[in-house]
C-alpha cells in the first residue's frame, strides 16, 4: 500500500510539474518543498527507465516520452481521485480544491461561503486566489474558478450560480458639470470608468445595444472603478454589490434607467472532462444555495 500510494504521488507530481512548467511552481501547487518534487521526479523516471522532463534554465519541458506518458499519467489520477470519492462516506470530502475568485467582492461574498466549506468539510483542504486578471486554469493548476459577468466562448465548462445585475452610475458633481446622458448615442461622449476596452451591452426593450465608450481612468479592479466613480470621474458601468451603499448614501446615482445593463451570472468555471470532481459539485451547490436568493451579488465588468 505504501508503494502504490507513493507511486500514485509520484505520477501526480509530475502531472504538475509538466502542467506548472518546472519544478517550483509545481511544488508551490502541490504545498511541498522543491526538494520533494525532484525526489519523486528521478524516483519515477528512474522506475521507468527514461528521461520525462528536461531540465533547462527556465523550468522543465516534456521530453517526446514526457508528452505521451503525461496524458497517460493525468488520466490515472483523476480515475483515483474518482475512485477515492466513490468510498469516502456521504457528503465527507477530502483532498485539495484550488479555486480561483474575483478580488473586487469575492472577499466580500464569496469567501464567507467558501469559508463555509471548509467549515463543513474538515478534511478539506482550500486555497483561494483572490484576483480581478484572468486565470488560466488549466496552466495554473486550478480546480475551478468563480466568474461574473457575460461568459466569452471557450473550452471551459460553465455552471451558472446566480443572478447577476448592474447598472450605469455618476455622482452627482459629475452630472452637474457634464449632465446625465439619455441614450446610448451620448454616451459615447462622456468619459467612461472602464477596466480595459470592453464594449458595454445595454437594453432596450427585447434589444441589446453594444456600447464602446471611451475614458481616461482604467483600473483591473471593480472597486477602484466605484471609487473612481465617487470621485466624479466619470460614469461607471458597475455592479450593484460594489455601488448599492454609494447610491443609497447618494454618493452615486444611477444614469441612463431607460437602458439599463442585460442580467448577467456569476459562474463555476471548470477546465474540460467527463464529470467534475465531487469537490466541485458540492463548491457549486453550495453556491447556488447562497447566491440565488441574493440578486444584489452582481458581477463586475464583462469576464474575459
Amino acid at each position: 500500500m505504501g508503494n502504490a500510494e507513493l507511486d500514485i504521488e509520484e505520477l501526480q507530481t509530475f502531472v504538475e510539474v509538466a502542467d506548472a512548467g518546472g519544478v517550483s511552481p509545481a511544488a508551490l501547487r502541490l504545498g511541498v518543498s522543491k526538494s520533494i518534487v525532484s525526489r519523486r521526479l528521478f524516483r519515477l523516471e528512474a522506475e521507468l527507465g527514461v528521461q520525462l522532463l528536461a531540465r533547462t534554465t527556465r523550468g522543465a519541458a516534456l521530453t517526446e516520452a514526457g508528452a505521451t506518458f503525461r496524458d497517460y499519467a493525468a488520466r490515472v489520477c483523476a480515475e483515483i481521485d474518482v475512485a477515492k470519492e466513490t468510498i469516502l462516506p456521504a457528503g465527507d470530502l477530502r483532498g485539495r480544491l484550488r479555486v480561483a475568485v474575483p478580488l473586487s467582492f469575492g472577499q466580500t461574498y464569496f469567501a464567507p461561503i467558501l469559508a463555509e466549506m471548509a467549515r463543513r468539510h474538515p478534511q478539506l483542504q482550500i486555497h483561494t486566489c483572490y484576483s480581478d486578471r484572468f486565470v488560466d486554469l488549466i496552466t495554473e493548476g486550478y480546480d475551478c474558478a468563480i466568474r461574473v459577468g457575460y461568459l466569452q466562448d471557450s473550452n471551459l465548462i460553465a455552471r451558472r450560480v446566480g443572478p447577476i445585475y448592474g447598472k450605469l452610475v455618476a455622482s452627482p458633481d459629475y452630472i452637474k458639470a457634464h449632465g446625465s446622458p439619455e441614450t446610448p448615442e451620448e454616451l459615447v461622449a462622456h468619459e467612461a470608468l472602464m477596466q480595459g476596452t470592453e464594449a458595454w451591452q445595454l437594453t432596450d426593450g427585447d434589444k441589446i445595444i453594444t456600447v464602446r465608450p471611451q475614458g481616461r481612468f482604467k483600473a483591473d479592479n471593480g472597486t477602484a472603478l466605484v471609487a473612481a466613480a465617487a470621485a466624479g470621474l466619470g460614469i461607471g458601468y458597475l455592479p450593484d454589490c460594489l455601488t448599492h451603499e454609494y447610491i443609497a448614501s447618494g454618493a452615486l446615482v444611477p444614469v441612463m434607467t431607460r437602458y439599463p445593463p442585460p442580467p448577467a451570472g456569476a459562474y463555476v468555471i471548470r477546465p474540460p472532462g467527463q464529470h467534475p470532481a465531487r469537490k466541485i459539485r458540492v463548491l457549486t451547490e453550495l453556491l447556488i444555495e447562497y447566491c440565488e436568493p441574493a440578486p444584489h451579488l452582481a458581477g463586475a465588468a464583462p469576464v474575459s
